[in-house]
């Protein structure tokens, strides 16, 4: 099942001199239990492209439909609380709440969703578990590592039980180990529970994973492989 359509979208933006085809007649699908990852040199447009997958930035013309609904056609309201309830993100720099534990976290979107003090509990405790921190609940992020940060930022995203999580250069602060256990938290996840994750990444650990590797350079697809 398809969770995500790319229809011909560009992006462009105009400096003062000459407009950047940052984005050039991009169309991909993604399925459900997909785990790709997007690379390609710096300035090749993965990471904006990323942002038009995320509703963090709108196409110059094309579509992005996610659960049968095109992103550029949402006003801003309609769009954060589409992006909120369907689409998880996970940053290089973890952007957790520096005053809140791991547990309120990972259940702060549910919070905004209204979900009920047993519902936010118990899937907040089944997130860190999954995780491997059930023991961290109560621990700020000052107090964890950055790995252990990063996997908190994992179980935040899927708190939500979004279509796709999408990750930007998430090993890029992390050392060999942390690494490691990070990407085969999300690969179980992905295997076990059938979540999609799209990477925007030079990692060649990443890539390694991936079941799917999308190139791009200059703003346009030069090569979509999927791996046995």
């Amino acid at each position: 099942m398809k969770v995500l359509e790319i229809k011909n979208v560009h992006k462009i933006y105009n400096s003062s001199e000459v407009k950047v085809h940052a984005v050039n007649d991009i169309s991909l699908d993604f399925e459900e239990g997909d785990f790709a990852a997007i690379v390609g040199p710096s300035g090749s447009g993965k990471t904006t492209l990323l942002n038009l997958i995320g509703g963090l930035d709108s196409p110059t013309e094309g579509e992005i439909i996610v659960d049968h609904i095109n992103l550029a056609g949402l006003k801003s309201s309609g769009l954060i609380d589409f992006r909120m309830r369907n689409i998880g993100f996970v940053f290089q720099s973890y952007n957790l709440i520096p005053v809140l534990t791991a547990k309120e976290n990972v259940e702060f979107i549910m919070n905004l969703q209204k979900w009920n003090k047993k519902e936010r509990d118990e899937r907040t405790l089944e997130l860190l578990k999954a995780v491997g921190l059930e023991d961290r609940i109560n621990s700020r992020p000052a107090k964890l590592s950055g790995g252990q940060q990063q996997r908190v930022a994992v179980a935040r995203a899927l708190a939500s039980k979004p279509k796709f999580v999408l990750a930007d250069e998430p090993t890029a602060n992390l050392d060999s180990k942390s690494t490691e256990t990070l990407l085969n938290i999300m690969e179980e996840l992905n295997r076990e529970e059938g979540i999609t994750f799209i990477f925007s990444t030079h990692d060649a650990r990443v890539v390694k994973k991936a079941r799917r590797v999308i190139t791009i350079e200059d703003g346009q697809v030069i090569s979509d492989e999927r791996k046995n």
